[in-house]
């Protein structure tokens, strides 16, 4: 398994968990459970954190101390020119190609704007951007993001912070069977059998946020996670 690499465009990474930084109660239980998690890739929300203060006792400070691959997001982002606007203004402060396009349609439900989404994706794509785009599980909308030059697509498992799991993994089998690009399931991610789950389905990874930072004990839960995708992946 020492091979067995995760490609987004240029990159490359070993861990296929992907995690998110918001709603953990303080600094050192932030550190401990990204720890814990075996990540490479941690997720910002460009909107909700100083990317500036990169020193100290900050986040960001500390995931460039770490070498964290930091992966940052539009989150809280409603219309295209708005998610547009939020990835350049991280490529310039973290000075990374990569970003996780967020679009919303919904304040509710954090469904993502599919139209304005794909607008979004299309102008990153042309200004450079490795764009990883967060979408619904249609199956059409996932090919016509990876049309327009995304480097992975990242299909919802459930609404956001909702921990349901896989609710329809029928039409996540499908998105697998006509991508070109890795396949990442972002959102619904409950516990650690829903990432077992996805991983055995043949995603190429898992990105969670809710499911770790609001568990009882998040870096025990880290743990579990770290597991669950390498059994995943395995089995």
């Amino acid at each position: 398994m020492s091979e067995d690499v995760l490609k987004i465009g240029a990159h490359t990474f070993r861990s296929r968990l992907f995690v998110g930084t918001g709603k953990y109660r303080d600094m050192d239980e932030t550190r401990a459970a990204l720890a814990a998690s075996g990540a490479e890739v941690v997720t910002v929300a460009v909107r909700r954190v100083d990317l500036g203060a990169q020193g100290g006792e900050s986040l960001i400070g500390h995931l460039l101390e770490k070498e964290y691959v930091i992966l940052p997001n539009t989150a809280g982002c409603y219309t295209a020119d708005d998610a547009v606007r939020t990835a350049k203004l991280a490529r310039e402060m973290l000075e990374t190609d990569l970003v996780k396009l967020e679009v919303l349609g919904d304040e509710r439900t954090l469904f993502p704007d599919v139209p304005a989404t794909l607008e979004a994706a299309e102008a990153l794509v042309k200004a450079g951007f490795t764009v990883l785009p967060y979408t619904s599980d249609d199956p059409i909308t996932a090919k016509r993001l990876e049309e327009l030059g995304c480097a992975a697509v990242m299909p919802l498992a459930a609404p956001i912070g909702s921990g349901l799991g896989i609710r329809n993994p029928y039409n996540i089998e499908i998105i697998l069977q006509h991508a070109g690009v890795p396949v990442i399931v972002d959102a619904g991610v409950g516990t650690a059998s829903d990432a077992a789950v996805a991983m055995e389905l043949g995603v190429d990874g898992v990105l969670m946020n809710t499911a770790i930072a609001g568990a009882k004990d998040p870096v025990r839960m880290a743990g579990a996670m770290r597991k669950a995708v390498e059994a995943g992946r395995d089995a």
